[in-house]
């Protein structure tokens, strides 16, 4: 029965999200966005149950934790001004006692921040990507890829919602120095500003404080054609989004907070959709494994949902798309295609399934 004696109990996961003490005491598996999760769970005879997480009650979170075989996570790096520290900390602690996080805090460090696309820079999806971990490295030699490539996009290593992304391109003075830029952050119901060079490298300062290092990109001209999401569960694709961004594109004549402004719905698409085979089959035989080589990373680790965004690149020589990575979100990747939920839990099951097999193998060396 899925792994274990009829006789013993289901399974029992925890989903994890963030909120207060009155969130926690009212969440139920069906009054929060992931209550198609916990229905798909259910069919599938795991018992799922709400986890409601602040750092004000993190020892109680801690103790219900311990009680299942596993956690599902859906946290952001930032929310309202507080981190993932404590709440890592606490994950690791968990993890180490038995139940199994997913996703866990080192594979987010691994592959869920930007650093990633400086490490993966080679691979198919990569770009003339570079990174810089002190605020010396970045004077150094920001001003001069400036200058020879064109527009940039400069990314704090773990954020979320466009915080510390920012567009910078240089406003010809009429010298060779680079001091004056426009930049435009990635935050809903941003404008662009004019400023000088030094005065936004300072701006980005903290950056290196909180994430360790500075990615650094060059801007995609075919942004205005839209974001491709690719949705993963484990090492298969699950699932696309495709949304008309406005993120990093000047507002209109209107202002930011006008119609125009706002970013388009995301349209989902099964796994399956014709647009984006190419970009499958990319995903899944070529792209996802050489990440996880390059990574360390083997496949039990990998977080059961994640998703990679693209940008449309140049055509090739044969006139086809080509893809440039933007971001990958592990810590809290939604939302999803109609038919993820379903894939969720049957990728929770063989996980929790495999977990228990090892176990009581290991239990039957031990008493032999």
């Amino acid at each position: 029965m899925h792994g274990r004696n009829p006789d013993q109990k289901p399974y029992k996961i925890a989903i994890l999200w963030r909120g207060d003490a009155a969130a926690r005491r009212a969440a139920t598996p069906q009054n929060n966005r992931f209550y198609r999760i916990f229905e798909e769970l259910a069919a599938v005879s795991i018992h799922a149950e709400p986890a409601v997480y602040d750092e004000e009650f993190a020892d109680k979170v801690r103790e219900q934790l311990l009680t299942t075989d596993g956690v599902l996570v859906w946290v952001d790096p930032i929310h309202q001004g507080k981190t993932r520290a404590a709440l890592d900390g606490l994950l690791r602690d968990v993890a180490s006692r038995g139940p199994w996080v997913s996703a866990h805090p080192d594979v987010i460090l691994k592959m869920g921040v930007k650093e990633v696309l400086y490490r993966t820079r080679h691979l198919g999806w990569g770009s003339d990507t570079h990174l810089y971990r002190t605020i010396a490295e970045f004077g150094a030699a920001f001003a001069r890829r400036l200058q020879s490539s064109g527009p940039r996009v400069i990314k704090q290593n773990r954020g979320n919602g466009g915080q510390g992304v920012w567009k910078v391109e240089q406003i010809p003075t009429g010298t060779q120095a680079v001091d004056t830029v426009r930049v435009l952050h990635a935050q809903r119901g941003s404008i662009p500003q004019d400023l000088p060079l030094q005065e936004f490298m300072e701006r980005c300062e903290p950056y290196f404080a909180w994430g360790g290092c500075i990615i650094d990109q060059p801007f995609q001209p075919r942004l205005p054609d839209g974001m491709i999401r690719c949705y993963m569960g484990t090492d298969t694709v699950v699932g696309f989004g495709h949304q008309f961004i406005k993120a990093l594109i000047p507002p209109p004549s209107e202002g930011p907070d006008s119609p125009a402004a706002q970013p388009g719905p995301r349209i989902m698409h099964g796994a399956d959709a014709a647009p984006f085979r190419a970009l499958r089959a990319k995903m899944e035989t070529e792209w996802t494994p050489q990440m996880m080589e390059v990574l360390g990373i083997d496949r039990p680790s990998l977080p059961i949902i994640w998703d990679a965004d693209f940008l449309y690149g140049p055509p090739n020589a044969s006139g086809e798309d080509s893809y440039v990575l933007c971001e990958i979100n592990v810590s809290s990747c939604f939302a999803i295609p109609d038919q993820v939920p379903a894939a969720i839990a049957r990728s929770v099951l063989k996980r929790l399934s495999t977990n228990a097999a090892g176990v009581a193998a290991l239990s039957r060396a031990v008493q032999g």
